[in-house]
């Protein structure tokens, strides 16, 4: 199959390269010179284990290209994917179909004959049958049909979940869209991943209901932290003994300072805005919302409490400022609420992070960005891990506590245990919900 992918961020990206590695000839389209220009070096404007390999592999075997000009990467295309960026729009919290629309005019008018146009991008419900609207008024003679292919990628995983997915969900109104859908993806179906074919609209919102109930599932065991402290019981242990309820599942059990990146905050905002649109309030999914920011502001007040009600002159370390390990990503990150509230409050605020200096220097202003937690600690007040990189699970706790100025620790993704830590030498540890 010849597939052309408009958009090279991340998951046209991902899903570009991979479509590659089941031996379609893919060219991936950016407006963008210099990251065309990047992605034909081999060098990748975003960061993803395994990725970088995995590119220079299918340029190598010639099943791989880049390109600005949609028209070229169009012209005899069998399928051409629409993964370009809906964020939120200002205002309403409705998705930004602009890129989308866009593309889909110019996909139009650069089309010689038939294809399917793909929906990879995250979509409001009904946005596929405007795709078509849009498309046929550019060009009345273009042969397409259209189809909804949503994606499940978790950033730091996501050529696992691409390989080995969970499902592929796809969203078609004829058998001949069907079909060249089915002749895409039948490398994951001759190894019985489970492909489930569906209705446009009934697609678009499964992308939606995933994210949502996710979110929901994160922000759940949130409140139940928050009272964990306050009756005495550990979280950790309630995460476990619910998640062993199948009908629960233990995934998306884990207190924290509140979800981010690219897909839930912007996801559960433009749900809510269908439901609002449709007079039927998405209830649950509002005070999800509500709620995960709330969280952020109960980080911000456990870190004052560390430092005696008052940020004003301490010096505080911060491990790990991406929304999740294994990835750059900055994006709605609960780093970006609590790391500003301790430059505000008069901190001096020292930030390590595997991955996400090259985005934090623009988003964290203020901040003196350290090489490796042990510089950062020395001569501290408080440190606190935010995001759990692996270079943060085995930190020399002795060592840290030895050269902090006041040894207390704030754990907000609950990775040591609280007598290991003061073992070691702190005189003070705040976990979540512990």
């Amino acid at each position: 199959m010849k597939i052309a992918m408009i958009g090279t961020g991340y998951v046209g990206l991902v899903s570009g390269v991979c479509f590659s590695d089941f031996g379609h000839a893919v060219c991936c389209v950016d407006r963008d010179p210099a990251k065309i220009e990047m992605l034909e070096a081999g060098r990748l404007p975003i960061y993803e284990p395994g990725l970088e390999d995995l590119l220079a592999r299918n340029v190598e075997a010639g099943r791989l290209s880049f390109t600005t000009s949609l028209t070229d990467a169009v012209d005899g295309a069998d399928a051409i994917f629409i993964a370009v960026g809906t964020p939120t729009r200002r205002g309403d919290g409705h998705a930004d179909l602009t890129y989308v629309m866009s593309a889909a005019e110019e996909i139009a008018k650069a089309l010689t004959g038939y294809a399917v146009v793909v929906t990879k991008s995250t979509v409001p419900v009904g946005t596929n049958r405007k795709v078509a609207e849009v498309m046929r008024a550019a060009n009345p003679e273009a042969a397409f049909d259209v189809a909804s292919n949503p994606e499940f990628l978790r950033e730091g995983a996501a050529i696992d979940d691409f390989m080995r997915p969970d499902r592929v969900v796809v969203g078609v109104e004829t058998a001949r869209a069907g079909e060249v859908m089915s002749d895409i993806y039948r490398p994951l179906y001759l190894r019985d991943f489970p492909i489930m074919v569906t209705d446009l609209e009934s697609a678009e919102m499964i992308k939606y209901a995933a994210n949502a109930f996710l979110a929901t599932k994160i922000t759940f065991i949130n409140e139940i932290a928050a009272l964990c402290e306050r009756v005495g019981a550990d979280v950790k242990n309630v995460s476990k003994g619910i998640g062993m309820d199948g009908r629960i599942g233990n995934k998306f059990l884990h207190a924290g300072p509140g979800y981010g990146g690219s897909c839930f905050p912007k996801d559960t905002a433009a749900l809510a805005r269908i439901g609002q649109e449709h007079a039927i309030p998405m209830q649950i999914v509002e005070t999800v919302m509500r709620v995960n920011e709330g969280v952020k502001t109960r980080m911000i007040e456990k870190l004052r409490d560390l430092c005696d009600d008052s940020f004003n002159g301490r010096t505080v370390a911060v491990l790990g400022v991406t929304f999740k390990p294994n990835t750059d990503d900055m994006r709605a990150a609960p780093s970006l609420t609590i790391v500003p509230a301790l430059v505000g409050g008069g901190a001096h605020v020292r930030v390590v992070d595997p991955e996400g200096r090259r985005e934090g220097e623009a988003l964290l202003p203020g901040v003196h960005w350290c090489e490796d937690p042990y510089e950062a600690a020395k001569g501290a007040d408080l440190i606190v891990l935010m995001t759990e990189w692996n270079e943060f699970r085995a930190l020399d706790l002795r060592r840290i506590a030895t050269g902090m100025a006041t040894p207390r620790m704030a754990d907000l993704r609950n990775i040591y245990d609280r007598d290991d830590v003061i073992g070691a030498g702190f005189e003070a540890y705040e976990a979540v919900g512990r």
